[in-house]
């Protein structure tokens, strides 16, 4: 049974909007919680979006990257909530220093194993490595691919010859390209529906160390013994604020998602906050998927459910 209900109207131009939601494993608890009401009050929220996936990874995943993974969750028990709920699940497995002998990573072959035919929506795998996207399509070849950000490809012919591969089902442009609207206008339809922007990066949209902090996560998640990365920008100290993601020149706001990119015809959406709480996912949540006149409601369904830590 899928999240789609006869509830769901044609969004506007006949395109809907598809988010690609963060913490599947860190935030279980959360979605166990908001997919009930996703799909029983399917009236609370906007009628041209649906949920495309969740992405993440548990705690100590030595394929992990982008972030530092917290999931404590079952597996087993993350895998039947998205197949519940119709649900892609999306393995966040972007380490971009794997060697040869981190394939035999157990923990990480299980997780394939498990996730690769795991419900009808299919289960796809983000990453950054070659040598692991060779080694997951020989042995796993039920998942699709989606080529991740931190690939840092702020050039958009780099961009282009991402969405060009045909083993990439989906490619995350940087942030930093969402609004080069001259070059994404020129992409044919078919790239247009591979392309999937990050909408509320809240970086520097100047940084020059991007590539160099995600590669920190990589060797972190590695077991490497090694300083943390020191961000160098004028915010550093202040942490993720979504009202300050929202003034950054590459955020997307609802809005822009209904008037300019639907139109243009580009459909995938992803949110960004694996390593932020329960309390700010859910604002995530409100913001792009809730109808202003019931978030109100969402958050009182969420908040008198005591078993939940939002912090």
């Amino acid at each position: 049974m899928t999240i789609r209900t006869e509830q769901s109207a044609k969004a506007k131009n006949g395109k809907q909007a598809l988010y690609h939601l963060p913490g599947l494993f860190e935030f279980y608890e959360l979605y166990s919680r908001f997919l009930p009401l996703f799909r029983e009050r399917r009236e609370w929220f906007y009628d041209w979006c649906e949920i495309g996936s969740v992405y993440g990874a548990p705690a100590d995943c030595r394929w992990g990257g982008g972030r530092v993974g917290f999931g404590e969750e079952a597996p087993a028990d993350v895998a039947a909530l998205m197949r519940e709920y119709g649900i892609s699940a999306r393995l966040t497995f972007s380490n971009s220093l794997l060697r040869e002998e981190d394939l035999s990573d157990r923990r990480c072959n299980r997780l394939c194993a498990l996730f690769e035919n795991s419900g009808p929506a299919g289960s796809g795998i983000i990453l950054c490595s070659d040598l692991l996207l060779d080694y997951v399509r020989s042995h796993y070849p039920g998942f699709y691919f989606v080529s991740s950000t931190t690939k840092v490809l702020t050039q958009f012919r780099q961009l282009r010859e991402e969405l060009e591969r045909p083993e990439f089902r989906f490619v995350v442009p940087d942030f930093r390209l969402n609004k080069a609207w001259d070059q994404l206008d020129s992409l044919p339809a078919e790239l247009k529906e591979k392309t999937e922007f990050l909408c509320n990066e809240d970086c520097w949209f100047d940084c020059p160390d991007r590539k160099a902090c995600y590669e920190n996560v990589c060797r972190k998640n590695l077991g490497e013994d090694c300083e943390d990365h020191i961000c160098t920008s004028p915010r550093a100290a202040e942490g993720y604020r979504f009202s300050d993601a929202m003034n950054n020149p590459g955020f997307i706001g609802i809005r822009e998602i209904q008037d300019l990119y639907l139109p243009k015809g580009f459909t995938h959406f992803k949110i960004e906050g694996r390593s932020l709480g329960s309390a700010m996912i859910l604002e995530f949540l409100l913001y792009y998927l809730t109808r202003p006149e019931y978030q109100l409601r969402v958050r009182e369904e969420i908040y008198l459910s005591s078993s939940l830590d939002l912090f």
